[in-house]
């Protein structure tokens, strides 16, 4: 992880999203963190992943209904492939979803936003 990387995560606060064992393997859970909804997602290798709960379709929509094979969310309402781990919207359609960092402490699973207050 480079220095920069490091300092953008010492920029970011971590809020408590629930306890592991609430998110259930392959399968969405929306979480409200810092005023934001948040689609959640565990892998079968027990990765975490967090991204906002919204499509970045046009039409918009939410995305924690999706269905999840690997590293990838389909779009419940449009099918589009989004990687989890970037947030990018595979070919041929084109887009990106917010994605958060995520953290496991314990059993307990913490999502990051940016903390604009501190200097």
């Amino acid at each position: 992880m480079s220095k920069e990387n490091i300092k953008n995560l010492e920029e970011m606060t971590f809020y408590p999203a629930g306890p592991l064992n609430q998110f259930l393997v392959q399968i969405g859970r929306v979480v409200e963190v810092d005023g934001q909804q948040i689609a959640v997602f565990r892998l079968s290798d027990d990765r975490i992943f967090a991204v906002l709960n919204r499509t970045p379709h046009p039409k918009g929509g939410p995305l924690a209904e999706g269905i999840v094979s690997g590293h990838y969310l389909y779009d419940p309402l449009y099918d589009w492939k989004i990687d989890l781990t970037t947030g990018l919207v595979q070919a041929p359609d084109t887009g990106q979803v917010q994605i958060f960092p995520v953290k496991v402490e314990g059993d307990q699973v913490f999502i990051a936003t940016e903390n604009l207050q501190k200097a």
